[in-house]
Formats: C-alpha cells, structure tokens, sequence
C-alpha cells in the first residue's frame, strides 16, 4: 500500500507493508546459544556454500578444471555486461547528485552523521578496497607501465628489454591511468548504487535492511515473497564469494611476506594457518561489535596505512612521485572514455584479464560494501555521499597508487630491477616487500605491510559477517553474537576450500560467476532507487 502526503517539496510516498523484518524468522536456543534467521534465505546460502565446499575439498583436481576453464569462459564471453553495466552506475551516479534529488537525506529531513567523516571514510574505504590496494600497489602500475593498454607502446617489449621507443613519461601517464581505472570512480558507483538503494529503502521508506527492500517499487509485495528470497540468497552469496576472493589474496600475500622476511615456506598449509589465525581474529572483533570491533580497526588501519605510505613518499623517490601522481590524474581524465569502451577492443589482456576481472570483484562486492556503507551512512545527504564516494576514495587510491607504484618504476628506471622480475615472474604477492627492499628499516616496514594486510584482513572478514548476517536474518540488524560469528567462520572456509582447490583462479572465478547475473539485479536497482526517490522530500 502506498500513502501519500505533502512535503516541502513535492508529494512524497511512504510504503505500508504488512511486512515486519524479522516475521518469518525461525528463532533458535540451545543453551546460551541463540539463532534468529530466515529459514529460506539462510538455507539457500548455506547449501550452495556446504556443497561448494564439500565439493572444492573432496574433488580438488575437478574443481581447479572446473574453476579454471569458467573464469576465462565468462571474462570473454560476457565482458560487455560488466562493462556496460559500470558504465551506466557512473552515469546514474552523476545524474542523481546534480538533480534536486541530491538534496534528499539518507534516514529523513531531520536525520544527522553518526560518524565523523574521518570515522566515516577510515570505515568505508577499509571495507570497500583495503587489502586489494596493498596486493596491487606495486604490482599493478608496474604492469600497466611495462605493458600499455589500449594497443600503445609500454615500457618493455615482448621479450623483456627496454623499449627505447617510447618515453616513460607517455608510459607511465598511460600505465598509471590504466592502473586508477580499476580502482577510481568505477567501482565506487557500483558501491554506491547498493548502499544508496539500501539506505533510502531501509531508513527513508521504513522497510528491512535487506536487498529484497530495494526492489519493492519494481515487485511490490511480492518481494517477501519467493523473488524477495532468491534475492537476497544470491546477494549473500555474492558478498561471500566477493570476500572469500579478498581473504585468499590477503592470505597470499601475508605467506609471501612472512617467507621473504622470516624465510618460512610460503605453502598452502600456511595459508590455512593464517586464514583461521584471522578468521579467529574477526571473530572476536565481530563480537565486540560495529563501534567497538569494526569501527576501530577501521581507524587504526587507516593510521597504520598512512604511516607506510609516508615513510614510502619521504624515504623513497619524492619528486618521482609526485610528477607520478600528476601523470596519473592528468592521464585518467583524458583516457577514461577510452578506458570505459568496450567495443572492438584489442587489448584483450588488459580488458579481460584485469578490467572485466575487477567489474565482477566489485559487483560482486557490492552488496556487501553497500549494506556496511549504508549502514554508516545515515544523514548525509544523497549528493554528499555520491560525491564523497565517488571523488574522495578516487583520490585516495591515486595517491596510494602513486605513492608505491611511482616509487617502484622510479627503482625500475634507476635500475634495480627486482620489482621488474617480480612482475616477469608473475610473484604478485612479492612486490610490496620487494619494493621496500632498498629504502631503510625494510625489515620493520615489511613487517608492518604484514600486519596491515591482516587488519584489512580481519576489518574486511567482520563486516562482511554482519552484512551476511543482515540479510540471512530477514533484515533484522541486532542478531544473536553466535549467529554473526557462524558467518565469519563461514567466510573464512570458504576461503581455505577454495585455495586448495585450484588457489586464487577458483577464488576469482567464484566472484565472476556471481557478479555476473548481480550486475544485471544492479542495473534494475538504479531504476528503483529513482522511484524512491521521487517521492522523498527535500530542501
């Protein structure tokens, strides 16, 4: 049912629903361990993911074929969905904040920040894309640098030797855009798409904090309904499989650095030991709760992050990287339309092999960072939040990739080519602490690249738990501790299944397989968000 009365503005629509979250919730207790979940929705996650596991552990030979011929089968197949898709989260980013409905405020005319904005983006950016800058901020602008995209020339030929016809600073203006495409206002859209249809569902119009809310102007009662289910079933395990994908490269690079520094072999079994040390970890944070877990560890790894990143820019090649910083920006504007095409493309590596990977990483993420974000998002008006979403993460990951990845092709170009072999080598997990080798007090700063990689770690699993939590409880945010804490362990198996069965190409081919048909739920979602927001006051 709808009611409609006046606003300051225009008519707005409030949405009466017989629908309480939480009313076909089946409640639990043995002992003092209680459960409060949507039988439905929980059931469907956890036998897809106990199958999957199962599956991954028993037949692990199968399951590396199985994961490893998807991957490439849907990167080519269906490059132009994910593409085309992030293209129009961009666009409708853009058009919502310009119009007058970026007046409208997340939670009612009168709601107000709970979070400062130093809490508010240390928590969202920890979230949103913190252990995959550490994993990439080497590596990737060395890639890009070495082996343009876009059918231009890199820094190397195909053989390994320097390229004397080209300058590095055409390359590294082109590498570094290339390399900020990934990580710029792309995935952010997509982020805010999510968390902007959530919060204006949940908080503005009143209905449960749970993806099915979101679609209501397009399905109407039927969202509680089977369609409701199967839509949040599929955004938990997105955001599963979105996470799992995280914690198998955090784990990656964690062994690479423990081997590099302290010399211990870097196999499997290690990476099962640090996934179920953090996994614990997370845990505890999970129960400790948002404010006391969450929010500061967000804080203190952004302060750990800054540090690094400091020591880097100062000890390192400065200048080098500032002059990098302003090729990079420079170059992403010119080149983003480039970028974004998708038609007749004949970079496939670069297209296939890095944007169409990270499209699918992202959506599949989405649900996840959108539900956290929303979450932490209330009272700020829509146009601040697309704004800050969009410009200020953009910004920060510019500079980061500037920063690490400016000061390993500065080391390239004055010839120490460890960072260079790292790359020939494919060592992704290596190049951070490879990196800081030359500068002083390596040992120290590699140990602390460790240790922030397994706080992104730990912020990214607990979060992650309370939004799978979200949804598998109907909506319901204050759930039994135990029952947070199941999903966190959940998160964490299905990362250990997968790295044994066929290592990090299962784990990305999982997030593809799911970001695929939740970019096309996305895409509907940006139709249902402008329906909502018709009816909301503003001024």
């Amino acid at each position: 049912m709808k009611h409609k009365s006046q606003s300051p503005k225009h008519l707005t629509e409030r949405y009466k629903t017989d629908y309480v979250a939480g009313q076909d919730n089946l409640q639990l207790s043995v002992g003092k361990i209680s459960a409060d979940i949507h039988f439905s929705v929980f059931s469907l996650t956890a036998i897809f993911v106990l199958v999957l596991v199962a599956f991954s552990l028993l037949f692990t030979d199968l399951a590396a074929d199985l994961f490893g011929t998807l991957r490439p089968w849907l990167t080519t197949q269906f490059d132009w969905v994910f593409a085309l898709s992030m293209n129009i989260f961009v666009v409708f980013c853009l058009v919502i904040a310009i119009s007058p409905y970026g007046k409208v405020r997340i939670g009612g005319i009168s709601a107000r920040p709970s979070y400062s904005y130093l809490s508010w983006f240390s928590m969202l950016f920890a979230a949103g894309m913190g252990i995959g800058l550490v994993f990439y901020g080497v590596l990737e602008p060395m890639q890009h640098t070495l082996f343009a995209p876009l059918g231009e020339q890199g820094l190397l030929r195909s053989d390994g030797s320097m390229n004397p016809d080209i300058s590095s600073q055409k390359a590294i203006e082109l590498g570094m855009a290339a390399t900020l495409f990934h990580w710029g206002i792309h995935p952010w859209a997509a982020y805010a798409v999510v968390s902007l249809g959530l919060g204006i569902f949940c908080y503005n119009k009143g209905l449960p904090l749970t993806v099915r809310s979101a679609f209501y102007p397009i399905l109407g009662e039927r969202v509680w309904g089977w369609p409701g289910h199967c839509i949040d079933a599929f955004a938990a395990l997105a955001t599963l499989a979105g996470l799992a994908t995280s914690l198998g490269f955090g784990a990656t690079q964690a062994a690479a650095g423990l081997q590099f520094i302290f010399g211990i072999q870097a196999n499997t079994q290690l990476m099962v030991a640090i996934i179920l040390v953090v996994t614990g970890i997370a845990m505890y944070s999970v129960y400790r709760g948002l404010d006391g877990g969450v929010k500061r560890l967000s804080e203190i790894n952004m302060l750990m992050a800054l540090a690094l990143f400091l020591f880097v820019v100062f000890l390192g090649s400065t200048t080098e990287i500032l002059a990098t910083l302003w090729l990079e920006l420079r170059g992403y504007v010119v080149e983003l339309p480039a970028l974004s095409n998708w038609v007749n493309r004949d970079d496939t590596g670069y297209f296939h092999g890095w944007t169409t990977l990270y499209w699918a990483w992202w959506i599949a993420w989405s649900p996840f960072v959108g539900m956290f974000i929303a979450r932490i998002s209330v009272g700020r008006t829509v146009r601040e939040f697309v704004l800050c979403m969009l410009l200020v993460p953009t910004l920060v990951s510019a500079i980061w990739m500037a920063g690490f990845g400016g000061n390993a092709i500065a080391q390239l170009l004055s010839g120490y080519t460890d960072v260079q072999q790292t790359l020939l080598d494919w060592t992704p997990e290596l190049s951070l602490f490879v990196m800081l080798q030359p500068l002083p007090l390596s040992e120290i700063t590699s140990v602390l690249g460790i240790i922030l990689v397994l706080v992104f770690f730990i912020t990214s699993s607990d979060s992650g738990s309370l939004v799978v939590d979200t949804i598998c409880a109907g909506g319901i945010q204050q759930t039994p501790v135990a029952q947070r804490m199941f999903w966190c362990l959940f998160e964490g198996l299905i990362a250990i299944a997968l790295l044994i069965g066929g290592g990090l190409g299962s784990l990305q081919a999982l997030a593809i397989a799911t970001g695929f048909p939740f970019a096309l739920l996305c895409v509907l979602m940006c139709y249902s968000i402008f329906r909502g927001l018709q009816s909301e006051p503003y001024r």
